[in-house]
């Protein structure tokens, strides 16, 4: 008999958690699959995290050329390839309703471009969600991860290239009729929000600059190619969800966020804060605004005219972004993130650092451990969510929420009360938001199970309720190993709620 709840959840709701290919299967050249950009990267986010790939003179064009004193997780990731029935039968020792993963576009299209899918990986992929279904999972399956064909990259700049809207298109009609009888629920891209800032990870598109050994991010993509990526990206968006409802009808598709770059606070009460906040809170919404409502913010379109940077769109496009919304609003949400008029909005894990100031929050003390510090905020979660169901008045999915810590069950089963004090306090501000009218209907935890971190590109940065030995230096012998973390979240599963 369940007890009785401070704060309960809806009936039916969705509890599970969330991982990607790209990031735990490994068998990186295995079964016909071919490179993806986070296969050459050590990470995606910080300096110094330069990607494993060469400009050849002599041809003029990029090519792989992984150094060999560094250790490319994403190669072997967790081995979830292999391990995938293991894995699967632990998450769902938890009671999980639903378990959200990833599939492999140069897994099931090798080089991306490919006409004939890879059969081999299609019925892998069969087996995957066959697995998930037989414990009473609903699968959420993201189309594209991080993972975008290494190929596409090199041959054709990544999705600033037109030709990629129809390799996409090619690929999810694939997927949408292998799979669409099983799979209810869909995401397109994960957190495209990050094109603008991960333009190698989130949008596959070349460094303009052919030293890849500089610092690649920002300043050497251009505007133009940028823009004409993020409408390539939402076209290929709606002409995805156009096609989901023709082969999917009683499916639901959606978009996926990173919310954390919309949970911003002022950094003051004067105005000039105030106003660089909304500024900043635009380069996330604007994704939402095109992907929710069909349309280009006005703001945007008048930023084009002003810098000559608008894309290239031909006639009838901007009706079918228009006519193709998504049906719900997935994202993820880990901090909140200040602002000012001065220093703009370089994000610190909830500071904000820019010229070697480091600008706060000073209601948000709490941080998570070393080495990565990241300042928690609950109630950011339950204003993050509230803000995007009065704007946009759609279902909500969380796609992600978690902690990173350091962890080794060397000394027997892992005690992490600190992950299970971040659980409970965001479940909590998450059932507020849900008894304030906000209209959510499923919450997944990243993720269930350690796997490589896409921001630091690291193993030691855990968020699971289960342990992987394995290690940033590629040791471990990848035994798996419960937390206790792992039943405080089955318990508020069984109670649904807390």
């Amino acid at each position: 008999m369940s007890k009785e709840l401070q704060y309960k959840f809806p009936e039916g709701f969705l509890w599970g958690g969330a991982i990607a290919a790209n990031q735990s299967e490994g068998a990186w050249l295995e079964d016909g699959k071919t490179p993806q950009v986070t296969d050459v990267m050590v990470g995606i986010e910080n300096d110094g995290h330069t990607p494993g790939i060469k400009f050849n003179k002599t041809t003029g064009k990029y090519e792989m050329a992984q150094d060999p004193n560094k250790v490319y997780l994403a190669n072997e990731g967790i081995d979830f390839y292999h391990r995938y029935k293991e894995d699967i039968r632990l998450i769902a020792g938890m009671g999980f309703t639903c378990f959200r993963t990833s599939i492999s576009w140069a897994r099931v299209f090798p080089k991306g471009d490919a006409l004939v899918p890879n059969e081999v990986a299609l019925k892998h992929y069969d087996d995957v969600i066959d697995t998930i279904r037989s414990y009473g999972m609903e699968p959420i399956i993201t189309i594209t991860h991080f993972d975008n064909p290494l190929d596409l990259m090199i041959n054709y700049n990544g999705w600033s290239n037109r030709k990629c809207i129809d390799f996409y298109l090619n690929y999810c009609d694939t997927i949408f009729r292998r799979y669409g009888g099983k799979v209810k629920y869909w995401l397109t891209f994960n957190e495209i929000n990050n094109l603008y800032r991960r333009p190698f990870a989130a949008a596959g598109v070349l460094p303009s600059n052919t030293d890849v050994n500089k610092k690649y991010f920002d300043e050497n993509y251009t505007e133009l190619e940028m823009n004409q990526a993020l409408h390539n990206t939402m076209l290929a968006n709606a002409l995805s969800v156009k096609l989901f409802h023709k082969l999917v009808p009683n499916g639901m598709i959606g978009c996926m966020m990173a919310g954390s770059h919309a949970a911003v606070y002022p950094a003051s009460c004067n105005p000039d804060d105030v106003l660089a906040t909304i500024d900043a809170k635009r380069e996330t919404y604007l994704f939402t605004d095109i992907m929710c409502e069909g349309y280009y913010p006005y703001w945007l379109t008048k930023l084009w005219e002003k810098h000559d940077t608008y894309p290239e769109i031909f006639e009838g496009e901007l009706e079918t972004i228009r006519d193709n919304t998504v049906d719900y609003l997935g994202f993820s949400y880990y901090f909140s993130n200040v602002c000012t008029y001065e220093e703009g909005h370089m994000y610190d894990g909830g500071a904000l650092v820019s010229g070697g100031k480091k600008t706060v929050n000073e209601f948000c003390n709490e941080f998570s451990p070393d080495p990565w510090r990241f300042r928690k905020d609950p109630k950011g979660f339950r204003i993050l969510v509230q803000e995007y169901s009065d704007r946009y008045h759609l279902p909500l999915f969380i796609a992600e929420n978690g902690i990173g810590l350091y962890e080794n069950d060397k000394d027997g089963p892992i005690q992490d009360p600190e992950r299970v004090k971040y659980l409970e306090e965001h479940l909590k501000q998450l059932q507020l938001a849900i008894e304030d009218g906000a209209r959510v209907f499923g919450y997944c935890w990243w993720g269930p199970i350690d796997i490589m971190s896409s921001g630091s590109g690291e193993m030691d940065k855990r968020y699971g309720f289960i342990y992987v030995d394995k290690h940033n230096d590629g040791t471990g012998d990848m035994h798996r190993s419960i937390k206790q973390s792992y039943y405080r979240y089955k318990e508020i599963i069984e109670n649904n709620g807390l």
